[in-house]
């Protein structure tokens, strides 16, 4: 049997990734001549990566994109933004703290992004954190990605955990979807990237800090989440 585990989604969710995601985005509009951005208006598109940010642009500015150019732009992105990682992104107030507290009781902590597997590594090994995480599990990781609910599985599987005893932490639907297909409880912190309020979701419990990600609720939620397994 594995140990109990808490995964955590990457940006919105562990890390504020958007001033350095907006910075890439920026690049690339501005080698095209389009207008630069602010994170107004953004929310779900930081979430859901470059392509869509850059096409989330185009249509704001009433600019046509062909296929072409978003792939031409979106590797202008790529480049800008793996070249200044770790950059200006930082792990959210009291991120440490919680983790911290869910080591501390036995808890393995594992990633599960559709950011690439490589600029998770990167982002999390430039703010000194991978030592932290027993598994590190990106878009490209395995043959899915989520909301396909292998994703989570499949990270849980490779960090050594037990799905029964498994928490996820998310700031979006395709994270709380991803959690839901895969029976596992999930926690939605209400600070992420998305245009919607995460409660609209439903989620098992909202955050709006980590200090209120407690060892308490996460047991509770883990229990509440057999009970509802049980025949």
């Amino acid at each position: 049997m594995g140990r109990k585990i808490a995964v955590f989604d990457l940006d919105g969710t562990l890390i504020h990734t958007a001033p350095d995601l907006l910075d890439a985005l920026n690049h690339s509009l501005a080698g095209d001549g389009l207008d630069i951005v602010g994170a107004e208006g953004f929310g779900r598109a930081l979430g859901s990566g470059g392509r869509v940010m850059i096409e989330t642009a185009h249509r704001a500015q009433n600019r046509a994109l062909t296929p072409e150019a978003l792939e031409r732009m979106y590797r202008v992105f790529l480049d800008h933004y793996a070249g200044n990682i770790p950059g200006k992104s930082l792990p959210f107030p009291g991120v440490l703290d919680a983790l911290d507290r869910l080591s501390a009781e036995g808890y393995l902590l594992a990633i599960c992004t559709n950011k690439t597997e490589a600029l998770a590594l990167k982002l999390i090994e430039g703010l000194q954190l991978r030592e932290r995480f027993s598994a590190i599990c990106g878009v490209d990781t395995f043959l899915h990605c989520k909301p396909d609910p292998r994703h989570l599985l499949e990270t849980i599987e490779m960090a050594n955990g037990d799905p029964s005893r498994a928490l996820m932490v998310g700031d979006s639907r395709t994270d709380i979807d991803t959690a839901k297909a895969a029976g596992i409880p999930v926690i939605a912190v209400d600070f992420g990237y998305t245009d919607q309020h995460v409660k609209v979701f439903e989620p098992s419990v909202v955050i709006s800090h980590y200090n209120e990600l407690t060892v308490e609720m996460a047991e509770r939620l883990i229990a509440a989440g057999n009970g509802e397994r049980r025949p």
